[in-house]
């Protein structure tokens, strides 16, 4: 297997990249073939989703262990360092005044005033006259059978998807409002991320429930200066944020007003953007690493990241920063390990880094990808990809072909504990779903959904100890494959509360 097929693999299956599958590159052999070889002592990377060159760094051999904490690949722009909890009108459940998420006693069914009456995993919905608590809604791109994609919506404890458009239009990327009554997404567009065929669809929004007639438009190509919607974002913000797409390229990040209106640039470069607040985001760029802004404001970079620092998550409780970082020395593509800026900038804490065992004809290596916060900050989930690094050769995905690893997962998503006071981790990795990838974690740190073989599961979790409760809720495909190959872009998405 080549590099080409392992890179191939894992955005099928891992969404590991940092710019997810498409753009300029998806890896090095689409520099090599694009622009040809390269000149003496460079090599080609694929960085954000576009070709640069750099010097060649040969990984050293039978290191055996982990990675350094320098360092990280930064496509798409930083979070800022300093922090408030989100601020953007959730229906209670928040109502502490620090992020934390009040769990009620109200079964499914029972009357509530407020989602704080309701037990974990349900939120206060209906008429004025005749509230109850209901399961939160998952949201979520899929292909339907007849190789088309949909925006699904579906309760989180009852496999029965929902489509937020017409079966006859293509639809990408479902986000929800902070309020979660609202959920927005794309139309009409192909599936971003090819080089081809690229139509930027609309921008559009409708309420939850869903309601007969057609969705609101809030923006087009031609309003919102981009030949597609990528990295869609919008909870906890007042605004949508997504990333233009210009040719083969990203070209920074715009706002779309909730309800629509004049789109507005509020970055020229970047990408990865994460609300910390209502107008208060990160984001990541290839030069400078992870930033934050104010809607307005000009952009701040968070140096203490390193210059190459990507794909920054906000948690909601202290502003601590999750984000992703490569080390050079590794095999490139497969090399990035997970760190944490706490509060107000202190020193960053290494949280899962880069593995290597050895193995006869070489070592098995794993690498982080899709990281996440649970909403109070005590747990990050993630992906640890493994993959056969062989002497000579190139890198293999475990789980496949005949390398010493073809037995083993080639992904395991694991949670660890993290001290929300000051970012450091706390005892070990706990592995929690092999075989699977995009964990989520529901907005009052009960559940985490995430994507095996093509379906949405759905499991209970202690979150003071994080053991598993009972067995997943399994979504059966019922004419609906999840799709996994954007990143974050396709993580499941939960109803706010």
């Amino acid at each position: 297997m080549t590099k080409r097929v392992v890179i191939s693999a894992l955005c099928g299956v891992l969404l590991v990249l940092s710019t997810g599958c498409g753009d300029e590159c998806v890896d090095v052999f689409d520099c090599r073939s694009d622009k040809g070889p390269p000149p003496a002592g460079k090599d080609w990377t694929c960085r954000s989703g576009n070709c640069e060159l750099r010097d060649v760094q040969r990984p050293p051999e039978g290191d055996a262990g982990t990675e350094e904490d320098a360092g990280t690949e930064g496509d798409a722009g930083t979070e800022q360092d300093a922090g408030t909890e989100e601020d953007a009108g959730t229906d209670a459940g928040t109502a502490d005044g620090g992020g934390v998420v009040v769990i009620g006693t109200g079964a499914k069914g029972d009357a509530c005033t407020s989602s704080a009456d309701c037990a974990a995993g349900l939120r206060c919905e209906g008429t004025t006259e005749a509230m109850t608590c209901q399961a939160l809604h998952v949201a979520f791109t899929a292909m339907d059978d007849t190789d088309e994609m949909a925006a699904v919506v579906t309760r989180f404890d009852a496999p029965e998807p929902t489509r937020l458009s017409d079966a006859e239009e293509n639809s990408l990327y479902p986000r929800w409002n902070p309020a979660g009554n609202r959920i927005a997404f794309v139309q009409g567009a192909t599936e971003t991320g090819t080089s081809t065929g690229n139509l930027a669809g609309e921008l559009v929004a409708r309420d939850v429930p869903l309601v007969a007639g057609a969705p609101t438009m809030l923006a087009n190509g031609t309003t919102g200066s981009t030949e597609g919607f990528l990295y869609l974002e919008w909870e906890p913000g007042d605004s949508l944020l997504y990333v233009r797409r210009a040719g083969d390229s990203i070209s920074g990040i715009s706002r779309v007003p909730a309800e629509g209106g004049t789109v507005e640039q509020v970055t020229a470069l970047g990408s990865s953007p994460a609300w910390r607040n209502g107008n208060t985001f990160a984001f990541s760029t290839a030069t400078v690493g992870i930033s934050t802004a104010t809607v307005g404001g000009a952009p701040t970079p968070l140096a203490i990241a390193g210059t190459t620092a990507e794909q920054p998550h906000y948690n909601r409780v202290n502003d601590q920063l999750l984000f992703l970082r490569p080390d050079d020395t590794r095999p490139v593509g497969l090399n990035a390990a997970l760190y944490i800026v706490p509060v107000r900038g202190a020193a960053v804490q290494t949280i899962a880094e880069f593995t290597t065992a050895a193995v006869e004809g070489g070592s098995v290596d794993s690498y982080i990808a899709n990281p996440t916060w649970a909403p109070d900050g005590s747990w990050v989930a993630y992906v640890r990809a493994y993959f056969f690094n062989p002497t000579t050769g190139e890198p293999e995905l475990c789980g496949a072909g005949d390398s010493p690893c073809a037995g083993d997962p080639g992904n395991i998503i694991f949670l660890r504990r993290i001290n929300p006071a000051d970012g450091t981790p706390v005892g070990d990795e706990v592995s929690f779903a092999e075989g699977a990838t995009l964990p989520s974690f529901s907005p009052d740190g009960h559940y985490v959904a995430y994507i095996q073989t093509g379906q949405l599961y759905v499991q209970q979790i202690d979150p003071a100890a994080g053991a598993k409760v009972g067995d997943p809720i399994v979504h059966p495909l019922g004419g609906y494959t999840l799709q996994t190959s954007r990143g974050d872009d396709h993580r499941p998405r939960w109803q706010p509360r």
